[in-house]
C-alpha cells in the first residue's frame, strides 16, 4: 500500500487548507471528526484516515461538499473501505460514512470552487536560495582571508607593535 515517492512529488504535495485559498474551518468538524476507536486504541479521524490513503483531506472535504450528499456517502464509504484491515472495527463503512457526511457544510453554504478554479501557490524561486548560498561563501572566503592576512604578519615589521614584557618607557 504504501510505495515510495520522490521529494519533488511529496513536495507538490504539500498543501494544507492555509494555502489552498477559499477552504476555511468550515470542513473542521468533518476532518476532525472520529471515524472509529483506532485498533491501537486512540481515535482515528478523517484527516488521518485520508492522509493514510495519500488523499488530500481538506482538497477531498471540498469535493465531497460539492457532491449530492447520496454521493458523497459513496464515495466516502469507499475511501473508509479501502482503509488497512484493522482500521475501522464493528460499524459497516456506509453507516460511518452517513454520519461523517452529515458533518460536511452545505454546498451552497460555502465556497467551494472547484479544483481547477483554485489559485496555485507559486512556488520559491530557486534563484532566492542561490543568492544566499552565494553570499555565505562571499562571507566565508572574506573571512579566511582577513584571518590568514593577520597571522601572516611577520614579527617586528614596520608598522607593527612589538610584544615586550617589560613596561613602556616615557620618552
Amino acid at each position: 500500500m504504501w510505495r515510495s515517492r520522490g521529494t519533488e512529488e511529496l513536495a507538490d504535495d504539500m498543501t494544507h487548507a492555509a494555502l489552498t485559498p477559499l477552504l476555511g474551518r468550515e470542513f473542521d468538524n468533518f476532518l476532525f471528526a472520529s471515524i472509529e476507536d483506532d485498533r491501537n486504541g486512540p481515535l482515528l479521524s478523517v484527516v488521518s484516515a485520508l492522509a493514510r490513503l495519500e488523499v488530500d483531506p481538506w482538497k477531498e472535504a471540498a469535493s465531497l461538499a460539492r457532491l449530492p450528499r447520496e454521493q458523497a456517502k459513496q464515495r466516502l464509504s469507499s475511501l473508509i473501505a479501502s482503509l488497512p484491515k484493522g482500521a475501522t472495527t464493528g460499524l459497516s463503512p456506509e453507516i460511518i460514512a452517513s454520519r461523517l457526511v452529515a458533518l460536511l457544510p452545505q454546498a451552497g453554504s460555502v465556497n467551494t470552487a472547484a479544483p481547477a478554479t483554485l489559485r496555485q501557490v507559486a512556488p520559491v524561486p530557486r534563484s532566492r536560495l542561490f543568492v544566499v548560498l552565494g553570499v555565505l561563501v562571499l562571507l566565508l572566503v572574506g573571512y579566511f582571508i582577513f584571518t590568514a592576512r593577520a597571522s601572516n604578519v611577520p614579527d617586528g615589521a614596520p608598522g607593527t607593535p612589538v610584544a615586550t614584557s617589560e613596561p613602556a618607557t616615557r620618552r
